[in-house]
């Protein structure tokens, strides 16, 4: 993690410079600033920076060096368990389907019934997803 953290930092740094000579550039050959730009790659400077700060509070409060960080240490050791996959459901699929419907609607104003049909889908499909594991052969 002690790698990230750098890697973010110097992110951070580049952006920020990079930034400053944009916006310095733009303002000598045009005159004024052009904001779009140049808060774009402050942005992108922050961004960077608030990930390193992240990484290194989480550091910080598990105390030590983490499994990737040593020298010794095995690729079975930093495997954790992340949680229980259906891999033979259907249920994914149906909400990023009907999620995508909904947003189309949005978008085409003139077209708000596709978002008005899709949304008792997404429903459906929240709740299919939720309780596939209460019915058929795979009930528990």
């Amino acid at each position: 993690m002690k790698s990230n953290i750098v890697i973010f930092w110097i992110l951070a740094i580049y952006f920020a410079i990079l930034a400053s000579v944009y916006t310095a550039w733009n303002f000598i050959v045009h005159g004024y600033l052009e904001w779009s730009g140049s808060m774009s790659i402050f942005g992108a400077a922050f961004l960077a920076g608030m990930i390193a700060v992240y990484l290194g509070l989480i550091k910080k409060k598990q105390g030590g060096q983490l499994v990737e960080d040593r020298l010794d240490s095995d690729i079975d050791d930093g495997d954790p368990e992340l949680g229980d996959f259906s891999p033979w459901s259907w249920w994914p699929l149906m909400l990023a389907l009907a999620c995508a419907l909904v947003v189309l609607g949005m978008c085409l104003s003139f077209n708000f019934w596709i978002s008005f049909f899709s949304v008792p889908l997404v429903i459906v499909s929240v709740v299919g997803w939720v309780y596939e594991y209460y019915r058929g052969n795979f009930a528990r």
